[in-house]
């Protein structure tokens, strides 16, 4: 009998490394786009079918969950923004490992009632998550022990709605934009002890002194240009790249838009730029010359139609996406020539993911589609329904999909 237990223990030790060896250390990824390499997840399911564990999660959080290792970890807080946590959950059974309260608010400003007060996503490497609340705070914490490693909370910033861009790791900085109703710029911490590196406005001539109108939420994205790397970091009216090593302009263009928080894409020499409210609803933009290159590396534009808050996903010479009312899309990667045009139904905030040729959209009543990356014509391949919607995007880890609705954290993962 003691062999048999062993036996059993060890097994399910394996299974755990073999199902949950894959990391997704950040909002949209390990490359920031929503790709996912795993060639077995399932695409049909339901509360009762494929649901290795399903677990409550307190509080309201539109964080999306990310995992390193045999760890989730996402952020949460209370409805009226007083108390902002950490959440880390063991990806094989959904056991709480960690339930951390980070920071506490006397006064929480308003907060818009779409958004929460734990929107922006952690990121996670080895031994460290970097939970960020905007400017509520942001903290480095021990993934092993829960402890505070470094906390800030003296940045001024107004975000009005409430907070929602996430941050990034790179070369040991831990790079992250505000863009509020009072100020706006991009700033970089040290991400071993949480020191200013560098600290840069936008400057950006918004044409108005209206605050909401200068607001973003966006996730910036490192491009490699040629010799060097760039931070592709778009705001209200104008995206702006920037060297990511003191925080130097290199360029901007000029797009008009505002409440931009789409995390950019990059392919074909182009990034894709969303753009918001009030202006064209994608910019592919070259992301070479330096100064203001509005005239000279605007490739295309998509006037209007597209997505407003989920990202875009880019496969091979396409882009799909789903817009905020329900509409898929394919189009010409290279030329903004449109594809194929599908209304799948229901309201979008989550953004898309792709996994062995099939695109997973998950929209705000608990709906999931289905359809593959096809630029020819749509196909769908399932729909799928849970309790609750999803404002956070999944995470893929070896063949199990972590789902967050507004209630529930999933694990979907074959029977």
């Amino acid at each position: 009998m003691k062999y048999l237990i062993l036996l059993a223990v060890a097994s399910l030790n394996l299974f755990a490394v073999l199902s949950f060896g894959d990391n997704w250390n950040q909002f949209r990824g390990p490359t920031g786009d929503g790709h996912s390499t795993t060639e077995n997840l399932p695409t049909t399911w339901s509360e009762s079918e494929n649901v290795a564990w399903k677990v409550e999660i307190h509080g309201r959080g539109w964080s999306s969950p990310v995992v390193w290792g045999d760890q989730v970890w996402m952020t949460t807080a209370t409805e009226d923004g007083k108390q902002m946590f950490a959440v880390c959950v063991d990806p094989a059974t959904g056991e709480t490992i960690h339930d951390i309260l980070v920071f506490e608010n006397k006064s929480p400003r308003f907060r818009h009632p779409t958004n929460s007060y734990a929107s922006p996503t952690p990121i996670i490497e080895e031994g460290r998550v970097y939970v960020h609340f905007g400017s509520y705070g942001t903290a480095c914490l021990d993934t092993h022990s829960g402890g505070v490693i470094w906390q800030r909370r003296d940045i001024e910033c107004n975000h009005w709605r409430g907070p929602g861009a996430s941050p990034i790791i790179h070369d040991g900085k831990l790079i992250v934009s505000y863009d509020g109703y009072d100020k706006q710029f991009v700033m970089a911490f040290d991400k071993t002890s949480g020191d200013t590196v560098w600290k840069t406005d936008r400057n950006i001539d918004y044409g108005t002194d209206d605050g909401d109108r200068k607001k973003a939420y966006c996730t910036s994205q490192i491009v490699r240009v040629g010799e060097r790397n760039i931070l592709v970091s778009p705001s209200a009216v104008e995206t702006i790249a920037y060297d990511p090593k003191d925080g130097k302009e290199i360029w901007r263009v000029r797009h008009g838009g505002m409440n931009a928080c789409s995390r950019p894409v990059f392919g074909h020499g182009l990034v894709y730029v969303v753009i918001g409210d009030a202006g064209p609803t994608i910019c592919a933009i070259s992301p070479d010359g330096t100064g203001n290159v509005t005239d000279s590396n605007i490739a295309w534009t998509m006037e209007r139609g597209g997505p407003k808050r989920p990202s875009l996903l880019l496969h091979e010479d396409h882009l799909y996406m789903v817009t905020d009312d329900g509409i898929a899309q394919c189009v010409d990667a290279k030329t903004g020539k449109p594809s194929w045009k599908e209304r799948l139904g229901g309201n979008f905030r989550s953004s898309p993911i792709l996994s062995d040729g099939n695109i997973y959209c998950f929209d705000l009543d608990g709906v999931c589609t289905v359809f593959q990356a096809n630029p020819n014509e749509f196909i769908q391949v399932a729909k799928n329904e849970l309790e609750n919607g999803c404002q956070a995007s999944p995470a893929v880890t070896g063949e199990s999909m972590i789902v967050r609705t507004t209630r529930h954290l999933y694990c979907i993962r074959k029977q």
